[in-house]
């Protein structure tokens, strides 16, 4: 994990469409550059427990998982860990790694490590996400989904941030302080995050 910059939170902001809760750090980046899973706190500021350790912040990827999810592979991998011990094994391991990252940082007992873990597959997206920040070989379904998934970079970064430009003094208005100016999203023609 690296802690995130004031770019990578401003990247983040704009690919949720919101300010991100108990962000920790970046744990994964896109091919692009921009991050694209995010680790969070267990705790949200206010105390409540966010068991979500990793997330994935990039749109397009979970777009991509979406289609995989509605497709009905989530089912098909459940059913397949009650037929395979050794991939029952492999997901129970990934589990087990899930929750000792969590609680790395603060134990939330009796909550659950993600996406189902580690007898159901419920969510591709957070096992995608632990896949990416873990990387290879640390949770298998997780592995499977990135190998179905297309190359969701090769269209450029997600969000593309445009730098601050000098008010200059000579023009009418430039004292002014107008809402709004900074960063933008890629995909909102000019919307501002």
């Amino acid at each position: 994990m690296e802690a995130p910059t004031p770019a990578d939170k401003a990247v983040v902001r704009a690919q949720l469409g919101r300010e991100p809760r108990a962000l920790r750090g970046v744990a994964h980046r896109c091919p692009c550059g921009n991050p694209d899973v995010v680790e969070t706190a267990p705790r949200l500021p206010d105390g409540s427990p966010f068991p979500t350790t990793f997330y994935l912040t990039c749109p397009r990827a979970a777009s991509a998982i979406g289609g995989l999810e509605s497709s009905g592979l989530m089912k098909e991998m459940t059913a397949r860990l009650a037929q395979d011990p050794e991939l029952a094994a492999a997901y129970r391991a990934a589990h087990e790694d899930y929750l000792a990252r969590r609680d790395a940082v603060e134990v939330l007992p009796g909550f659950p490590s993600a996406g189902g873990m580690p007898t159901r597959v419920k969510c591709l997206h957070a096992l995608v996400a632990h896949a990416l920040a873990a990387g290879p070989g640390v949770n298998p379904f997780g592995d499977e989904a990135l190998a179905k998934l297309p190359e969701w970079w090769r269209k450029g970064p997600c969000v593309r941030l445009e730098p601050e430009e000098p008010e200059d003094p000579e023009e009418p208005g430039a004292a002014e302080d107008t809402p709004g100016q900074g960063a933008r999203h890629a995909d909102d023609e000019g919307a501002t995050a």
